[in-house]
């Protein structure tokens, strides 16, 4: 008998000069990238915390921890294709995700599809079962202020 679980993921990211900026694992054009120990995609990390918090298996920190030089930056995308093979090895699966983008620039819109897709892929679902959204944040705090990106998601997994 199966069960579904949820999961919930949040990340943020500072911006940085002389960084490209990777997001949903799709490279958008931008003045700025988020800085981090991987390419930094707020909206892979978000998500993948939210599928590994869906099976109670602790975050991204702990499986891709900054201190470990051998996946200093590591694609995002790659990230949640290791989470999707820890999902596989607990008899998870991931069902749906639906996550938001909070970002004052770039225009995010334009980007979703492709997106959508990449993170479909990588998880192994299809494109339909991956909601993503994108909003400002009011021009009220750093991420206002267009100091970094941030990124909220959820998930729901099936396990065996």
């Amino acid at each position: 008998m199966s069960t579904t679980r949820c999961g919930i993921g949040y990340d943020v990211h500072r911006l940085a000069q002389d960084r490209q900026l990777i997001l949903g694992g799709i490279k958008i054009q931008h003045a700025l990238g988020l800085e981090g120990h991987s390419d930094a995609d707020v909206l892979c990390h978000a998500i993948a915390d939210a599928l590994l918090g869906a099976i109670g298996a602790g975050d991204i920190g702990q499986h891709f921890p900054n201190t470990d030089e051998s996946i200093r930056g590591i694609s995002s995308i790659q990230i949640l294709e290791r989470v999707a093979e820890i999902l596989r090895a607990q008899n998870g699966r991931a069902v749906n995700v639906d996550a938001t983008l909070i970002a004052e620039a770039p225009k995010m819109s334009p980007h979703i599809p492709e997106m959508r897709k990449q993170i479909a892929a990588a998880i192994g679902i299809n494109e339909s079962r991956v909601s993503i959204k994108a909003t400002t944040n009011e021009m009220l705090g750093a991420i206002g202020r267009g100091e970094g990106i941030a990124a909220m998601a959820v998930a729901s997994v099936e396990v065996d």
